[in-house]
């Protein structure tokens, strides 16, 4: 190969590596962003038969929430 054929393909590596890195961030911020909302509206509060949360809930099953 070549040397300015050398130069062309690192330079594309180069941008290829800088539009991969943009991406990558650009989705972290949305998929946090959109994680965040539906946390925020509740929507994985009906997941607590999973996990250790089970526990908690089969313990906490016919008493009240709160002080009351």
């Amino acid at each position: 190969m070549t040397e300015a054929a050398k130069q062309v393909a690192q330079r594309t590596e180069d941008r290829l590596d800088k539009v991969v890195e943009t991406v990558r961030e650009q989705f972290e911020e949305i998929t946090k962003s959109r994680f965040a909302d539906l946390a925020n509206q509740g929507f994985f509060d009906d997941r607590i038969e999973q996990g250790p949360d089970r526990e908690r809930a089969e313990s906490r099953q016919g008493k009240p929430d709160g002080p009351g």
